[in-house]
């Protein structure tokens, strides 16, 4: 059973726990505890109620598997309480990785858990995270990323996308999709992608059969996703499909699948131990190499490159 600790300096915002918390309670194997303040049994939250159930910290004992540590206008104050941050820093010492939601970071980093890693916040809030922390080096775009046992993730829902990237580390690709579809969320939202992705901006399409497209390609990333089995799927000829993807979407078909697939690789890239073969299968690309040049085209870099330059093992 993978034991998972949620706390956060009170109050707390809300879906920065219950986000995380609904996508673990998903899935099989884990045992979520929230954790207070105090010993009230309940975590304040910034609109205004509580969330019962929650163990003091003090009562909080033996090895850990994640400790998420929640963001929220406790976070964001500029105020540490010394007992909290001691109580962190001790709790990731027995943590198998530790985990922050938007402004948590600010926790970790004052915990000293950052320094010299690479990490993520809400964007409205990387400025001054870089000013109060120079030690740590601050990245605005990503929705997640890890370094080592470390993971950050920027704004709010961010925090589910990290948490679904966190069970399809432990539990494998199929149960994070199963627990996506049940959530209805998408499991390919790119960790190391802008915050304002690609991604989102392509689910801002008003053409409906084209947003359910997507969603089929997202789910069949191995499938044979080719103009002209796109165009059969969503009932139109090549030529008008591609004039619609270029309307819509600003990209023709060959070029939203390299972006799906390279999104993809980049998001696994940064929550998996899979190896760049093994990627390259499961995102869809008939090899390593047809990858290499997808990743080229999209981003600019290999894949290979990419990897060294964002994440750290």
């Amino acid at each position: 059973m993978r034991r998972v600790v949620i706390s956060g300096p009170p109050p707390v915002q809300i879906l920065d726990v219950t986000g995380p918390l609904e996508v673990f309670s998903c899935a099989s194997g884990y045992q979520v505890q929230l954790v207070a303040f105090d010993d009230s049994g309940h975590l304040p939250t910034s609109r205004g109620f509580s969330l019962a159930g929650a163990i003091p910290l003090q009562h909080i004992s033996g090895p850990l598997d994640t400790l998420v540590i929640a963001g929220g206008p406790g976070a964001e104050n500029g105020h540490y309480d010394d007992t909290y941050i001691r109580w962190v820093a001790a709790m990731a010492a027995r943590s198998r990785r530790v985990a922050s939601i938007c402004t948590g970071a600010f926790v970790l980093a004052a915990a000293g858990l950052l320094d010299g890693k690479t990490a993520v916040t809400h964007w409205s809030f990387c400025d001054r995270f870089a000013r109060e922390f120079p030690k740590v080096k601050v990245l605005s775009d990503p929705i997640f990323l890890r370094d080592g046992a470390v993971y950050t993730s920027a704004g709010i829902t961010s925090g589910m996308d990290l948490a679904l990237a966190l069970v399809e580390e432990d539990l494998g690709h199929q149960t994070a999709l199963s627990i996506a579809r049940q959530l209805v969320m998408f499991l390919v939202r790119p960790g190391g992608q802008a915050q304002f992705s690609h991604m989102l901006l392509r689910q801002a399409t008003t053409f409906k059969p084209l947003r359910e497209l997507q969603v089929y390609m997202l789910e069949n990333l191995k499938a044979d996703l080719s103009v002209e089995a796109l165009a059969a799927r969503i009932g139109m000829s090549p030529r008008h499909f591609s004039r619609v993807c270029l309307r819509e979407l600003k990209l023709n078909p060959g070029q939203l699948v390299d972006h799906l697939r390279v999104e993809a690789a980049q998001q696994m890239i940064h929550s998996s131990s899979l190896g760049l073969k093994e990627i390259a299968d499961v995102c869809g690309f008939r090899s390593p190499d047809v990858m290499r040049r997808a990743f080229q085209r999209v981003i600019g870099i290999t894949a290979a490159e990419y990897s060294e330059r964002f994440t750290r093992s």
